[in-house]
């Protein structure tokens, strides 16, 4: 496990009990660097979507556990947020909570010279992902899928 994964593990571990506390579920956590900083992201969400008030609550609560544990060793920026409606699915309780609903995939590499397919999210499992694309299934390897979010549908 790297150094990235045991900050993502403890905050995970530290966070747990503030989202029980104001009745949100976690989504995700990432530590990442984006440009020349480094941020951890924590990512809630709740039935009926959650309200910046959640995010603050959650963010001041969690601050002051971050101030005396201490546990990242580089200067970073934390975040508290909502997953949004074009959520990414990365782990398999996000696609679990998403089966039945449209969904984007872009792979890495083209199949029948496409990398973008939009689709009903049918079945997940370890190794892949069938997508119904106009009537037709498609069975995606999960290395190949750069990225696999909710679609924006409006």
């Amino acid at each position: 496990m790297g150094k990235y994964e045991d900050y993502e593990n403890k905050t995970r571990e530290l966070i747990e009990p503030i989202l029980k506390d104001n009745n949100v579920s976690l989504y995700d956590i990432d530590y990442e660097k984006e440009g020349a900083d480094m941020y951890l992201r924590v990512y809630i969400d709740k039935e009926g979507g959650v309200s910046i008030d959640d995010c603050e609550k959650v963010s001041r609560a969690f601050n002051e556990i971050l101030d005396r544990e201490d546990y990242i060793d580089e200067a970073y920026i934390f975040e508290v947020s909502s997953p949004g409606l074009g959520r990414q699915l990365k782990k398999d309780i996000h696609f679990e909570k998403s089966i039945g609903m449209s969904v984007d995939v872009k792979l890495y590499k083209p199949i029948d010279k496409c990398k973008e397919f939009t689709g009903i999210l049918k079945e997940f499992d370890q190794n892949t992902v069938t997508v119904t694309v106009d009537d037709t299934d498609m069975k995606f390897t999960r290395k190949d899928i750069a990225i696999i979010r909710l679609s924006l549908d409006f």
